[in-house]
Formats: C-alpha cells, sequence, structure tokens
C-alpha cells in the first residue's frame, strides 16, 4: 500500500469541506438563534448573517468548481463542539436575562471559528496561485468580520444597561479611610 505525500493542495481541499461543514450547520444555528433572541436588533443581526452565509455556501461551491472538485462535507468537530454549547447554554440561560448576551458569546465563537479557516484558506488560495477563490474567500472573510464587531456593538448596548442596573448604589466612601 503506497501513501502519497500530502501536499497544500489537499489541506486546502479537506478545510474547504471542513468549513463548507460548518456554514450548513450555522445555517440552521442561526435561524434557531433568531427565534430564541430577544433583543430585535439581535434577531435581526441573526437573520441578516443567515443570509450571509448562504451566500458563503454559494462561494464555497465556487471554490470547489475552480479546484475541480465536487463539493464535499466533512464533519467539522469543532463547530459541532461549539454548537452543543450553545444547546445547552440556551437550555441552562434561554429566557433569562442573560440569554441573549450568552448566546452573542456562542456567536461570537462562532465567528472566530469561521474568520480563521477563512483566513487560513485565503491565506493558502494565494500561495496556490488560486486567485479567484482568494477573491470569493476574502469577501466572506470580511463579512464573517464585519459579523463578529457588529456582535460585540450589540453586547455592549445589551449588557450596559444590564450591568447598570444591578450595581450596588455607592454611598459616598471615597476618601474616608
Amino acid at each position: 500500500m503506497s501513501t502519497r505525500e500530502k501536499t497544500l493542495s489537499d489541506a486546502f481541499y479537506e478545510t474547504l469541506k471542513d468549513i463548507y461543514f460548518a456554514e450548513k450547520q450555522i445555517v440552521k444555528a442561526l435561524k434557531r438563534s433568531e427565534r430564541v433572541a430577544q433583543e430585535p436588533e439581535l434577531r435581526e443581526a441573526f437573520e441578516t448573517h443567515r443570509g450571509e452565509t448562504m451566500q458563503h455556501i454559494e462561494r464555497l461551491n465556487q471554490v470547489f468548481e475552480i479546484i475541480g472538485k465536487a463539493p464535499r462535507s466533512k464533519t467539522c468537530e469543532a463547530m459541532q463542539g461549539i454548537l452543543a454549547e450553545m444547546e445547552d447554554d440556551l437550555e441552562e440561560f434561554g429566557g433569562s436575562e442573560a440569554s441573549d448576551a450568552v448566546l452573542i458569546g456562542t456567536a461570537q465563537a462562532i465567528e472566530h471559528y469561521e474568520i480563521t479557516r477563512y483566513g487560513t484558506l485565503k491565506t493558502w488560495a494565494a500561495d496556490l496561485g488560486l486567485s479567484n477563490a482568494e477573491k470569493l474567500l476574502d469577501e466572506t472573510l470580511g463579512e464573517e468580520r464585519r459579523t463578529d464587531s457588529l456582535l460585540s456593538e450589540i453586547a455592549q448596548q445589551i449588557s450596559n444597561p444590564q450591568a447598570n442596573a444591578h450595581q450596588p448604589e455607592q454611598r459616598g466612601t471615597e476618601g474616608n479611610t
């Protein structure tokens, strides 16, 4: 049995299959997140990103075409773990005042995974001379970064009023020793 040496092209293809699987799982998670989010702005962000995620899948289909391979998925254990945590968190915090904050935390874990994968794939596409694939991956990478940034903004808007509401009232103790 002979085994050939693995190449960067092989790594690119395997990682592409991984993120393809992840994106399909993310579409389902975003739909669920839309339903359970309490803040309208967060619901809208999830809805918008679900539409973008559908475009990400289409771009991945184009990248598969560029490399001459049929679109295929490979189970992404990392994404399955993050999504399992999301389900646990929703079960524990769903409907509570912390629900949206916890949901944002999970969504950002997803975004950070995607940013890492798309950044790697973009770099490898450039290294492999796949300029059309590089452009497609860069477009998706930009959307993932924007979504992460938006989630941070929403998290601040949600958590600051909640945190302030739970601060013990400070009494004029400054300077008293």
